[in-house]
This record gives C-alpha cells, sequence and structure tokens, in this order.
C-alpha cells in the first residue's frame, strides 16, 4: 500500500510515493519555464505543468519497489496563482504567477474598502494575490475575463486534469486576498465590491476530503489504476508543515525552495496589526498559520546561477569559501518585489561595492549571504520570533551543509535540520492517505513525523562576524 504525492512548484513538480508508515519509497521530478513576457510579470504554461506531472509521476512509479501499489493521491501546489480556465478546464491563457507585480495599481481597490472589510481579509495587500491579479485581468484582459468559468489555484487546475472535479481548499483559498479568515469563507462582499464574478471560484473543501477518483483517461496517460481517490490538497506551505510534523503552536519553521517561508502556528486567526506578515489556513483543520515570507530566495540564486554560470554544487559550496562579508561585497537579492516586511520596492536588486580584486567567488557567496540576510529580515518581522531560539529547517534548497551553516550562522539560531527535502509533496502524500481512510485526520500521522537528521549550531565568532554583514546589509537597504 503506498500514496502517491505531487507538488506543483513554481519551477518543476515533484512526485513522492509514500508508504502507510511513512517512508518514502521514490521521488522524482520534472521542470518547466517560469516566464517573463513583460517586466515584473511572472507567467507559466499549465500545460506545461501537465507534461511535468506525466514524466515525474511516470518516473517515480519506475523506481517503486516491485509489487507496490499506489492507492490514492494528493496535491500541493505553489500558492497564489490564477489559471483561467473555459468550461471544459482548458486554460485560456498562461497561468500568472506569485511573483508577478503587474497588479499594483489594482491594489487601490483595495485601499478603498472598510478598515473592518481588510481586516478580515488578514493579511498585507501584495500584488501577487489571486485577488488583485483577477482585477488586472478584468480591467486589461477583458475578453478573456469574461470567456473565462474557473479561476483556480495551480494545484487546484492539475487536480481537475486528474479528476474532471473543481473544488479548492482552505489553504489556498485564504491566500487569495478573497477570503474571510475569521468565517472560514469566500468573502462574498469583498468579491462584489472588487466586481469579480462570484461563479469564478470553486467550492471549497476539507484539504484531506476525497476531492474525486482519477479519471481513466489521466490513470491511462500516467501508468495507474482509474478509480483512485484523489484529495483536494493544500497549498505548499501548508502541506509542508503537514510533511514535517508541525502541529504545535509557536515552533518556526522555515522552508527554502524558491521562495522562502518562515511559519508559526496559531491555535486562533489572529492577524499580525502591523500588517508586515501573513495568516493562513493550515492544511490541519484546526489550526492558522503566520507567515512571513521571502519571494526573493531561491529565486534570487537561481537568477545568479543561470547569469554566472555557476552549478548549484559551486553555488552552496561558497558559503565556505573565503570569510563573512566577501570583502565588501553586498548582493541585494530583491530582483522581484518583496513582501510588505520589506516596503522599500523600487530599487531593484544589485551586487554593491565591487572592486577590481573581487573573483567570481565572492559574487556566489554575496549573492547566499544577500538571500540569507533577506530571511533574517523576514524572521524579525515575524511576531514572537524573538522568543525563538531555534528554527525547524526543511525544503531542498536547504541540503547543502555548508550553507545551512552559513545560515545557521547569520540567523545565530539552532537549526533543527528535518530529514526530509521533498516536505510538501509528503504532506500532500499524507492528505492522499487521508483522503483514503489510511489515517482518520492530520493529527493521527504525528507519529510519521520524519526523524531529526542533525542540529546545526551557531559559531560564536563567525555568528558576531555575520551580524556585523547583517548590519552593513541593513545599511545598504537605507541608502537605496
Amino acid at each position: 500500500m503506498a500514496i502517491l504525492g505531487i507538488d506543483l512548484g513554481t519551477s518543476a513538480v515533484k512526485a513522492l510515493v509514500l508508504d502507510e508508515h511513512g517512508a518514502i519509497l521514490s521521488v522524482a521530478k520534472a521542470d518547466y519555464a517560469v516566464l517573463a513576457p513583460r517586466p515584473g510579470w511572472a507567467e507559466s504554461n499549465p500545460q506545461k505543468w501537465w507534461t511535468a506531472t506525466i514524466s515525474a509521476v511516470q518516473a517515480a512509479l519506475a523506481q517503486m519497489p516491485q509489487f507496490t501499489t499506489i492507492t490514492a493521491i494528493g496535491l500541493a501546489g505553489q500558492m497564489h496563482g490564477v489559471v483561467l480556465t473555459a468550461k471544459d478546464g482548458q486554460p485560456l491563457r498562461d497561468a500568472l504567477l506569485w511573483p508577478d507585480t503587474r497588479a499594483e495599481k489594482e491594489l487601490e481597490l483595495y485601499k478603498g474598502l472598510a478598515t473592518s472589510t481588510l481586516l478580515r481579509l488578514a493579511n498585507p495587500l501584495v500584488p501577487g494575490m489571486a485577488g488583485p491579479m483577477l482585477c488586472w485581468l478584468a480591467q486589461h484582459e477583458a475578453a478573456t475575463y469574461q470567456a473565462s468559468r474557473w479561476a483556480l489555484q495551480p494545484k487546484d487546475w492539475l487536480r481537475l486534469c486528474l479528476t474532471d472535479t473543481i473544488a479548492t481548499d482552505p489553504s489556498d483559498a485564504s491566500a487569495t486576498l478573497l477570503y474571510d479568515l475569521p468565517a472560514d469563507q469566500w468573502a462574498d462582499d469583498v468579491i462584489a465590491a472588487l466586481g469579480l464574478e462570484r461563479e469564478l471560484f470553486p467550492p471549497i473543501l476539507p484539504s484531506g476530503a476525497v476531492a474525486g477518483t482519477l479519471s481513466v483517461q489521466a490513470a491511462t496517460t500516467m501508468g495507474l489504476s482509474p478509480g483512485l481517490p484523489v484529495a483536494v490538497g493544500a497549498a505548499d506551505t501548508a502541506a509542508a508543515i503537514l510533511g514535517t510534523g508541525l502541529f504545535e503552536p509557536g515552533l518556526i519553521q522555515l522552508t527554502l525552495g524558491t521562495g522562502a517561508q518562515l511559519v508559526q502556528l496559531q491555535a486562533q486567526p489572529v492577524a499580525d496589526a502591523s500588517g508586515n506578515t501573513h495568516l493562513y489556513r493550515a492544511a490541519e483543520p484546526n489550526n492558522w498559520y503566520g507567515m512571513a515570507a521571502v519571494q526573493n530566495a531561491g529565486l534570487a540564486l537561481d537568477w545568479v546561477r543561470r547569469t554566472l554560470r555557476v552549478s548549484w554544487e559551486e553555488l552552496y559550496a561558497s558559503a565556505a569559501w573565503g570569510s563573512p562579508g566577501a570583502e565588501g561585497l553586498v548582493f541585494r537579492p530583491y530582483l522581484t518585489r518583496e513582501r510588505t516586511h520589506y516596503q522599500a520596492t523600487s530599487s531593484g536588486g544589485a551586487f554593491l561595492g565591487l572592486r577590481i580584486h573581487h573573483q567570481p567567488e565572492h559574487l556566489w557567496r554575496a549573492a547566499l549571504e544577500g538571500v540569507a540576510c533577506g530571511i533574517r529580515l523576514a524572521l524579525e518581522a515575524l511576531p514572537g520570533a524573538s522568543r525563538a531560539t531555534a528554527l525547524r529547517l526543511a525544503g531542498g534548497g536547504s541540503v547543502h551543509p555548508a550553507w545551512r551553516q552559513l545560515l545557521c550562522n547569520l540567523l545565530n539560531r539552532e537549526l533543527v535540520i528535518l530529514d526530509t527535502p521533498a516536505a510538501s509533496s509528503r504532506g500532500a502524500a499524507l492528505l492522499g492517505g487521508i483522503a483514503a481512510g489510511i489515517w482518520p485526520n492530520a493529527r493521527a500521522t504525528s507519529p510519521l513525523t520524519p526523524l531529526t537528521s542533525t542540529i546545526v549550531t551557531p559559531d560564536s565568532k563567525q555568528a558576531a562576524l555575520y551580524a556585523q554583514v547583517y548590519t552593513n546589509y541593513l545599511n545598504h537597504l537605507t541608502r537605496l
């Protein structure tokens, strides 16, 4: 008995096979492009997602132990996106993704809402969420918008391909700026006030509920049995929280991927009064989570890697090269608009302090330090973070030892490394198991929590040097 978890990320889809004891049997992934047809835009072709999903699933199935049988499927996916589809589910244009900033002016529509209404949305106003992006589409691509039957989140469109059914879950819906957090439902009054069509939004079901069963066509394409139960699924961060066994409020978890997320569970939907951090629904129905999100994490590092033509191994290994501070070189990682914990949005990214003696390795190291400083800036914005002496660390962008130690020293906090580089897809598989009745609820999966592979401790001398690096970083931010 095994469960297939599919995590539809920003630039790659990952397929993972999990057995009923929580052991990972196989993992595979397939990449696709993030498109930037204009400055500030971020899009992706959903049909490429489907093609990549087929490839990743087939590869994961080929790696499974002999006589293993898939009994259920669960999903996770990148947050905030918009997939406009026709009645038959076919996309009418490329999907808009979370780094997209085209809807900046549409935020003015939100600012015209009553303060009490904005409080119910419980999130800062950023352009890369579904609500503002749909307002932009309604204004600038009216014909496509009017022809649309559904406005789906990425993982919900993928599930449509699997099951021919329409649904979403609270964790994704709560990240749209169209969701009433205290009432736990679509904010119909906000949708109406923005002039959006209410019929575009799918019904909301629990993350672990059965959304439908695998269609004959999808099963044949992937090499699976038709009729398998498919869970509604969850947003990738919510799935990662479940996949790493985080159930108790107070602990902070850092997940590194294309973006970085610092999350802290809450037993009640209490929004950040400063408006600097986010509040979303968890996949486990009794919890919410506060989040300080960093858009420019792996996204910025990948740009550096491609632009400077360096391998991921060389880039991460440079964390142990030279000394902290990259000999005066500072990298501002803000290649896209950052979230609201960092208000300056117009100056963009930059390498600052370049001198003739700097080598490529200095640029690589400065890039890692700049991203780490951006993560620390977000951590300090998370309410209650000052009381946390340790962070749980997960995600595929957190596995290199030298990079982990740099993070540990710069954040000056112990890092508890969770033995699961595929947290979101593991969480997706657990939701599939819940839908199939293998576990009665999310809490019942707690005995399967991944082991702690190691604990990284700050080096006091290095931490002191990195404190100076962080101060220098902040000083450069204030000058621009």
